[in-house]
């Protein structure tokens, strides 16, 4: 039967906490853990220093208004900020978890379709880092340009231009978590692409739930295994079924 992409976000949450898979999302786990703290602890000083610089040049005989600025700048620019960076940061997590991603995501699928999850070792992972290196960087290409445009659409065309970019991000976390099945099988970035757009609404609404929990503190630091189970699923349980080789 076929299930919406909220569906599959939300098994990935069951699937992490999977016996003899849990030790295949350690990894990921610890790497999003990591880089988010770092950059949740940067980011929050950066909008302290921001918010007290615009604050200032307030007159102080104008304190009700120095009050209200305060009031309402601080979640203007905390969902703002991490709206932008948590796809940037999320990228490089990405990047540099893509080899143990690819893993994590051969387990699911071994786990879902009834097989032995194998027992590889360090030198089965080694040989794949520059093929998953690669995939990551040839996303990031794709991105770019993209992101740019979007970028200027979020800061020049209020609320718009938010939406957009939300929908884009969406969309992006769909191809970033969806592309590790694709990519284990041996199918190119672009066709992997065109099919997922044939699934367009299933993965937006995917992209969707990987963007939201992206921005909640604490289980943003789980997102990235729970949407690389939930992306595997998605796979195992659909999309291959309609990939015509």
């Amino acid at each position: 039967m076929s299930s919406g992409g909220v569906h599959y976000f939300f098994e990935g949450f069951s699937l992490i906490k999977t016996k003899g898979l849990k030790r295949f999302v350690f990894v990921p786990l610890t790497i999003n853990l990591v880089l988010f703290s770092v950059a949740f602890y940067f980011l929050f000083g950066q909008i302290e220093m921001g918010i007290a610089y615009v604050i200032d040049l307030v007159p102080e005989w104008l304190g009700w208004i120095k009050t209200a600025i305060s009031f309402f700048l601080w979640p203007l620019a905390v969902i703002s900020v991490l709206l932008i960076f948590a796809l940037i940061f999320g990228t490089l997590a990405n990047w540099i978890a893509a080899p143990f991603n690819g893993v994590l995501s051969e387990k699911v699928e071994r786990h879902l379709t009834g097989q032995d999850l194998g027992d590889e070792g360090v030198m089965s992972l080694v040989k794949d880092i520059p093929r998953t290196v690669g995939r990551e960087f040839t996303k990031f290409i794709w991105y770019v340009p993209r992101a740019i445009g979007f970028l200027l659409l979020f800061f020049f065309l209020p609320v718009i231009g938010q939406i957009l970019w939300f929908l884009f991000n969406a969309w992006m976390m769909a191809i970033q978590y969806c592309d590790y099945p694709y990519d284990n099988h041996k199918v190119d970035f672009t066709r992997m692409r065109l099919h997922l757009g044939e699934h367009k609404g299933k993965a937006m609404t995917f992209g969707m739930m990987v963007n939201v929990f992206s921005l909640i503190p604490v289980v943003n630091f789980i997102v990235m295994p729970v949407a690389i189970c939930g992306a595997t699923s998605m796979w195992v349980r659909e999309l291959k079924h309609t990939l015509h080789h």
